[in-house]
């Protein structure tokens, strides 16, 4: 089965060259589902780059018969990110002109709209399907309104004009996944919202971090939020709707890396997820996942630490172990400008935990990332 590509302008840069999306689509012989994925959307972020090229080379091998629905596949997403240098490392994490988190910036429909309760309640008799087609239509109406403040003629900051392509590209999808990976040094686990917990592991990673807190700006959010605020006005009302949408981010090992294990552990789980959702029919997947354990944990058990005072860390604990409360986390060798020795400052974990997150520079300001704690 072979792709049809398409290319996607971007952004028209100063110096006459063109930034461009390209999207690969691979579509069935049978209608179903609508997968997107994407990779690179933070700078250093590159893994998932691997993992959808490997998609591509594994989906030319399947038949088009084997894939219920369509598969888009966008990689380096992110192309201005992508190019950012701080000297020979690879920021992009942050739009430096806007200043903003290339991760925050995408439009949330919930907030746009004030009547999701009336909605519901008008639509409180019908199937789930009719009730999804009529709410893809309030959300594409409303998009197409901020589409036209974008492109008028008093013209709108290129963060907006960036996600509102991404988001054109993947708001009608019933299966969003968003590959990252740690800016620092990380292990491989997943993002996932309320009520989808089962799908979680189907992706076959260590663990899963629920996020029940949000804002709604990171491309995963504004995707899903929406119908999850529409699943809660139902339940007001009376009824159990859950709708067949799903949004994920893998984070997938360490930045700047094109880490051999992570990409295997995404290509394995993003395959598992598909083949178990219905979309591909391929040997050796899906793989049972009942057997598979994963620890689900929620986003404020999470414990980020700061480094107290300005230094180097040293001493360490590694990534991946797991940690006791009052253990030593990691030193902090302090120098002065005082006239007096140096020091060495020992910090201490408040709680039990493991250690998924550490910075990569071990010279430190204070009030610096220096690592984080999932309980």
């Amino acid at each position: 089965m072979l792709p049809t590509v398409s290319t996607i302008p971007l952004r028209h840069m100063a110096s006459g060259d063109v930034l461009s999306l390209q999207v690969y689509k691979f579509i069935g012989a049978h209608p179903g589902k609508k997968v997107y994925i994407q990779s690179n959307l933070h700078g250093a972020e590159i893994v998932g780059n691997a993992v959808i090229h490997q998609l591509i080379e594994f989906l030319q091998a399947v038949n088009d018969t084997d894939l219920l629905g369509e598969i888009w596949l966008v990689p380096v997403c992110n192309p201005m990110g992508t190019n950012a240098r701080s000297h020979i490392f690879s920021s992009g994490r942050y739009c430096v002109y806007e200043a903003k988190d290339w991760n925050r910036i995408f439009w949330d429909y919930e907030k746009d709209t004030d009547d999701l309760l009336a909605f519901a309640n008008s639509q409180i008799n019908f199937d789930p399907k009719v009730v999804r087609r009529n709410y893809l239509t309030a959300i594409k109406q409303k998009f197409d309104k901020l589409l036209e403040k974008i492109h008028s003629p008093s013209g709108s900051p290129y963060t907006q004009r960036f996600s509102s392509k991404l988001q054109s590209l993947s708001l009608d999808a019933d299966y969003l996944i968003d590959l990252h990976s740690h800016t620092n040094q990380g292990l491989n686990y997943l993002y996932f919202f309320r009520n989808r917990e089962e799908s979680a592991k189907y992706f076959l990673l260590q663990f899963g971090i629920q996020l029940d807190t949000y804002d709604g700006d990171a491309f995963d959010e504004a995707f899903i939020k929406p119908w999850l605020a529409l699943e809660e006005c139902f339940k007001q009302l009376g009824r159990e709707m859950r709708f067949d949408v799903e949004a994920w981010t893998l984070e997938l090992g360490t930045g700047m890396q094109m880490n051999p294990d992570s990409v295997e552990k995404g290509i394995r789980g993003v395959k598992n997820y598909l083949a178990q959702k219905g979309v591909l029919r391929i040997s050796g997947f899906p793989i049972e996942s009942t057997s598979h354990e994963m620890s689900l944990k929620l986003k404020t058990v999470v414990k980020k630490y700061y480094a107290p005072t300005g230094g180097m860390i040293q001493s360490r604990v590694e990534l991946g172990n797991s940690v006791k409360a009052g253990e030593r986390l990691y030193q902090v060798l302090n120098f002065n400008k005082e006239g007096k020795l140096p020091t060495v400052i020992d910090v201490s974990a408040e709680e039990d935990g493991l250690v998924y997150d550490l910075c990569s520079n071990q010279a430190v300001n204070e009030g610096e990332f220096v690592l984080a704690i999932i309980g």
